[in-house]
């Protein structure tokens, strides 16, 4: 999902009592409210699959897969994100104050869609960066067998790596899941 139209202007405190009431979901940043677009049948497909898969990947762990409803603090009171999957691991802290707002997010996974990659790839990744809790982002393709993996290494530096067909996702937490396992049987529904 990404970025769809401006909604208006809001602070912080207001966009988040303002989206709790509200039926569909929205970004923040820096005082403008986007709302999001929802997905293709392949995109919906690919995120519930790429969440089925991590979760028996960190099943025992101690770490916890949460959905696309779980909003993300990408920078408090600056932006607010949601992402397609969110991994967590050593507890789930929350935005102080907003105890529905995530502010450790282990590993994200976004399925890139038309309307979506360049944010993902760009403003959305930039803010990603900066969770000192991140280890992993995911960038799942639609179109093809192709999972783009961030990994920060030790330094801070983050490691690029492509999985396709027959590749293993090996997460900084130690979960490790199949590609071809998420990709089994998307390819039957639309893309967008």
């Amino acid at each position: 999902m990404g970025s769809a139209a401006v909604r208006q202007r809001m602070s912080a405190a207001e966009y988040l009592a303002w989206e709790r009431e509200q039926p569909a979901k929205h970004e923040y940043h820096l005082g403008d409210v986007f709302a999001m677009a929802g997905g293709s049948p392949r995109h919906n497909f690919l995120s519930n699959a790429a969440g089925a898969e991590l979760r028996a990947g960190v099943r025992g762990t101690g770490c916890h897969v949460l959905s696309s409803d779980q909003r993300i603090s990408a920078r408090q009171g600056e932006r607010y994100v949601y992402a397609d999957v969110v991994v967590v691991c050593g507890g789930v802290q929350t935005e102080p104050g907003a105890s529905d707002v995530l502010s450790n997010p282990t590993a994200v996974v976004e399925v890139l869609s038309r309307s979506t990659e360049a944010f993902d790839r760009g403003a959305k990744w930039e803010v990603y960066q900066r969770l000192s809790s991140l280890t992993d982002y995911l960038l799942v393709s639609q179109w093809q067998v192709r999972i783009e993996h961030y990994q920060r290494e030790g330094d801070g530096s983050w490691r690029y790596r492509v999985l396709e067909r027959g590749d293993t996702i090996a997460l900084a937490n130690g979960a490790h899941v199949s590609v071809d396992a998420i990709y089994d049987g998307a390819f039957g529904l639309e893309a967008d």
